[in-house]
């Protein structure tokens, strides 16, 4: 529900608008805990790290006692699959053994769900569970997962080499990376009995995506031009040394990969949706029970869907006509605006040039906006990069994410540029507000200053409800006012997630063919082809996953309506927004506990 910001609000903000917008980078802390209950957390936090060193060196904490982490790549392996299991067992029954304080309580309450959902999704005998995370998917290897993405990006954009230490640690990643291919090929190969295997149509993209991280001699390989760009002031071997291992390890288990995807290829069919196997039904439950924290069924999401696309797209109706598309569907009248050559890019590097202009605009202008929405505030630093080639075909438009806890490793917001077609002008401004800030770099930020355990659990439908109420929240502070076009494009935005509900559940409970789904998406929200085909098959390898945002922007203004008609006069626009955002990520829940005690201490 929209909120009018009075004069008030628009002064109270104003004394920290230029704070905001020239605030130096600080290195933020990790909260300490002090109780039994938070100490014991903190425990089990650290052994995770262990478990998933990844995680130490994303945060930025992979220093002091934790330095040998840096040198270290999570097991992909049936073995450590098993392994990761026995974790959540163990972890889940500590946790049930405490006393948590009013300090801890929230942080136990969070850590139990998320573990408790991530143990149901080892019950099944496939597919990648994100403790803690979102990337879940029957397929231990697709087009947009897969240790043949995930390390080159991460070893380039996450690692740090700062000194011999530093690139020591690379070169023992770097082999463990082929390690870890083995040891995903070792799961295809037991996924393929099973009789897991993912379409043809997915498995065309994920062998595209793989040959493109093998094509070349290995000495050309970014894993290892990266490691020679950034030693240049440090003594030693290391991209020669790099190049070696390149070609001795990674190139001979990316041909293994590569062979047994190949195998996988020859038995695919068209099926898109998990319903096809022999526990789909139940794992399509499970997973969206872990993209939404709800019990929801697919008929209530796919509801859900129709229901909010239908008050959005009344709105867009309003506004089309006002512009004089007054013909044919909203989907029909939105394509035809999306063809508009005043809103469409030269699909050439002058274009891409000019999606990264905008983008740099509108992150500078919401800066200036931002302390009208918060009380309290947190830095948004953030950097704009083109997604990797390989990664392209079979990533969404964009994502984006907080940088590191030290700051050294500021937050992203990457951007896909493999054509301009993907973007309109009046689709990237709020497109930059959800991966950016206010959106995923912004909430992102929070998450440092709570404890350990708090900094490794994203709860989808949390984060990404948030990404998509910041995309609200700036057009509450006013970006659409003179610009209806662009107020369409947020709608459309919207509306794209409301026509995700309907279509993941169309896809794996009611069993729409591929092309019924690009079909129906394309032409009831009126957004391009080569968009909603990427989106489709994103939705095909991480079932339940997009399902997660809308489900969560919905509570989010649901509390928010709720609090404005408990509170009255003493509901605090900022002080909503807050206590939102600083709780960190949590099942939906856990957030409106949150919320009722935010409304208790406004009555007090």
């Amino acid at each position: 529900m929209p909120v009018s910001l009075s004069r008030r609000d628009l002064m109270t903000a104003a004394g920290s608008s230029l704070a905001l917008a020239a605030a130096p980078a600080r290195a933020m802390q990790i909260a300490a805990p002090t109780d039994p209950a938070g100490l014991a957390l903190d425990a089990i936090a650290e052994s995770f790290l262990v478990l998933q060193p990844e995680g130490a060196t994303g945060l930025g904490i992979d220093t002091g006692k934790r330095a040998p982490l840096k040198s270290r790549l999570t097991d992909r392996s049936a073995a450590g699959r098993a392994k990761e299991a026995a974790w959540l067992r163990t972890a889940l029954a500590k946790i049930d053994t405490l006393k948590p304080t009013e300090a801890s309580r929230v942080d136990a309450a969070v850590a139990r769900s998320a573990y408790a959902t991530a143990l149901d999704g080892y019950g099944f005998p496939f597919g990648a569970v994100d403790i803690g995370g979102w990337r879940n998917g029957p397929y231990v290897v697709a087009q947009n997962m897969g240790a043949y993405i995930d390390v080159p990006k991460f070893l380039d954009s996450s690692h740090t080499v700062e000194e011999a230490a530093d690139a020591e640690a690379y070169l023992a990643r770097l082999d463990a990376f082929a390690d870890q291919l083995d040891g995903e090929t070792g799961r295809l190969k037991d996924a393929r009995a099973r009789g897991i295997v993912a379409s043809d149509v997915l498995m065309d993209k994920t062998l595209g995506a793989i040959r493109m991280t093998r094509k070349g001699e290995p000495a050309t390989w970014d894993v290892v031009t990266s490691l020679t760009k950034r030693t240049g002031a440090i003594p030693g071997n290391w991209g020669p040394h790099a190049a070696k291992i390149a070609e001795s390890r990674i190139a001979p288990a990316l041909d293994r990969q590569i062979a047994e995807l190949e195998a996988h290829r020859k038995v695919a069919t068209a099926d898109a949706g998990v319903w096809k196997f022999r526990d789909g039904d139940a794992y399509y439950a499970w997973a969206l029970r872990a993209s939404t924290t709800t019990r929801m069924t697919p008929d209530e999401v796919h509801a859900m869907g129709l229901s909010e696309l239908a008050k959005l797209q009344a709105e867009m109706d309003t506004i089309l006509k006002k512009l004089g598309y007054t013909k044919g569907s909203v989907g029909a009248r939105m394509i035809a605006l999306g063809k508009d050559p005043r809103y469409t890019f030269p699909d050439d590097d002058s274009g891409r040039a000019q999606i990264m202009a905008l983008i740099q605009n509108r992150i500078a202008d919401i800066r200036t906006r931002l302390p009208r929405a918060f009380a309290t505030l947190v830095d948004g630093r953030v950097e704009v990069r083109r997604i990797a080639p390989a990664e392209e075909p079979g990533a969404p438009g964009a994502y984006g994410g907080a940088g590191s806890i030290d700051g050294k490793v500021p937050g992203r917001f990457w951007i896909n540029l493999r054509t301009t077609d993907l973007h309109t002008k009046f689709s990237l401004p709020t497109l930059t507000y959800h991966e950016s800030i206010p959106g995923h770099v912004w909430q992102g930020e929070y998450t440092h200053k709570l404890p350990l355990i708090r900094t490794q659990m994203g709860f989808n439908a949390f984060s990404e409800g948030w990404a998509l109420y910041a995309e609200q929240l700036a057009g509450e502070l006013g970006v659409y006012d003179d610009d209806p076009v662009g107020r369409l494009g947020y709608l459309q935005s919207i509306a794209f997630r409301a026509c995700r509900l309907v279509v993941d559940t169309g896809l794996h409970a009611k069993r729409w063919t591929r092309e019924k789904a690009i079909q129906w998406f394309a032409e009831t929200n009126g957004s391009g082809l080569d968009e909603v085909t990427s989106e489709v098959d994103r939705y095909c390898a991480w079932p339940g996953q997009a399902c997660g945002y809308k489900v969560g922007h919905s509570e989010i203004n649901r509390l928010r309506t709720q609090s404005q008609a408990r509170l009255g006069g003493r509901f605090d626009f900022r002080g909503y927004n807050d206590v939102v955002v600083k709780g960190g990520g949590v099942p939906l829940n856990v957030l409106a506990q949150n919320v009722e005690r935010w409304e208790a201490s406004r009555r007090a």
